[in-house]
């Protein structure tokens, strides 16, 4: 039996589960937070020495997003610079763009009554419904702004993959896969969509986010679903096809599992020199400051990568410990970690032509550790298909003030344009940002 099978067994047998500082890391001291870059690092890098759960305890430090002043814009890595791309958005929180060179953007935000006002702001909850809609940009001089912009489609269930496919436009909603009838250059759909795939929604904080990628040759869709819960404490029962990679054919039949054990993947993209598949995972919460590294990852087929038994390779999550052994045995290391509670949830590759090779991640930033980490879009430098070197600030400057909590917005979906520039959500501050080599 295959590994993607055992794990099918757990989750989808519908059994429950009874629950029953060596660090020597540098830390940098930079206004948002300078990422931990030694060979000694506790929580960034490909090979990191994590810390002993609970060395530090669990807290939360949530923001107070207070929008960009009028000329103030992110800080760019030296030789590029940063151009409003669109302002005065609704909750703008995926990108994609479509081989014609078309940007969709996905507007939706987490909906959840009865939580604190200040848990709400933290995780862009609006007292408002979530708008359900994708925008169409379109950039024909590629300066950084858009040229026109229509609203493409409404009346959808908090939407974020999205993906042309054959004569299709398909959309992740939260609670199922949905095609609709599409030609190219089409600005608006009417058409009724077509729901493909039932899918589990809900979900602890915000995993409510559904992406998608189609297959180099377009015969499969890999769609990514986050965990029901932090750690499986209400049982496996309802993490029936959660925390998953799932695989289905473009008429939503098929459908399976194709990498586990994954808290919750949101960025997916294919790596352009190995062509692998890879995902940014965010990774548990309440094991303290430094744990668990947020991470990049090669997906390996009928892949385990521990969730909610190991992390970080086979190191038991303390809650879960002496339940199932064998899969925590069997838990992959992931690739790359971005450090603990960064919220690394976008995720985008660059060949290396306008733009350094390597991925770049949309890190929301954190909300439950004592000091803000995250808030930028971090790259990691690859060289012939994997990491290699050190994390960097890409795109910097979200926090306000951290003495007083305040930030002025939050990065999350990152995609590039056709004309070579990258694309940043800022869906906090209801903003798009475009990143242009200077």
């Amino acid at each position: 039996m295959q590994l993607q099978d055992i794990f099918k067994v757990i989750i989808l047998g519908g059994a429950s589960l009874l629950l029953a500082c060596n660090s020597g890391a540098k830390k940098g001291d930079g206004q948002d937070g300078d990422p931990v870059v030694d060979s000694a690092s506790v929580e960034y890098g490909s090979s990191i020495d994590p810390v002993e759960p609970l060395a530090t305890e669990p807290q939360n430090k949530y923001a107070k997003v207070i929008g960009w002043p009028e000329g103030k814009t992110p800080v760019a890595k030296a030789g590029f610079k940063v151009v409003k791309f669109a302002a005065d958005l609704n909750s703008p929180r995926n990108i994609y763009v479509a081989d014609n060179g078309d940007i969709f953007v996905a507007q939706a935000r987490t909906e959840r009554e009865g939580e604190a006002e200040e848990k709400k702001a933290s995780r862009n909850v609006s007292p408002s419904k979530s708008p359900n809609t994708i925008l169409l940009f379109r950039d024909t001089d590629g300066d950084g702004t858009p040229d026109e912009q229509f609203t493409f489609l409404q009346g959808l269930s908090q939407p974020f993959g999205m993906l042309v496919l054959g004569d299709y436009f398909y959309v992740a909603n939260t609670d199922g896969l949905v095609r609709f009838p599409y030609k190219a250059g089409e600005t608006t759909i009417k058409a009724k969509g077509e729901k493909l795939v039932d899918l589990p929604a809900g979900g602890y904080n915000n995993h409510w986010t559904r992406n998608l990628l189609a297959s180099k040759d377009g015969k499969k869709i890999y769609i990514t679903v986050g965990s029901g819960t932090n750690v499986a404490e209400q049982g496996l029962d309802v993490e029936k096809r959660r925390a998953d990679i799932l695989e289905v054919n473009p008429d939503g039949t098929g459908e399976r599992i194709f990498a586990a054990g994954l808290r919750n993947p949101v960025g997916v993209a294919w790596e352009p020199e190995s062509g692998k598949l890879w995902t940014a995972v965010n990774e548990r919460d309440e094991l303290g400051d430094e744990l668990v590294p947020d991470y990049i990852t090669s997906v390996k087929e009928g892949g385990f990568y521990g969730w909610p038994f190991a992390y970080w390779g086979k190191n038991p999550d303390p809650r879960l410990e002496g339940q199932r052994e064998d899969l925590v045995n069997e838990t992959i290391v992931p690739d790359y970690a971005l450090g603990a509670h960064t919220a690394s949830l976008g995720l985008a590759f660059s060949k290396g032509e306008k733009f350094p090779y390597g991925a770049y991640i949309g890190q929301h930033g954190s909300w439950n550790r004592s000091d803000f980490v995250g808030y930028k879009v971090a790259f990691v430098p690859f060289e012939a298909g994997k990491p290699k070197g050190e994390v960097q600030d890409f795109l910097s400057g979200f926090i306000a003030n951290k003495s007083t909590n305040e930030v002025y917005g939050r990065p999350v979906g990152v995609a590039f344009a056709k004309s070579g520039y990258l694309l940043v959500a800022d869906d906090s501050a209801n903003t798009i940002w475009a990143v242009l080599p200077d």
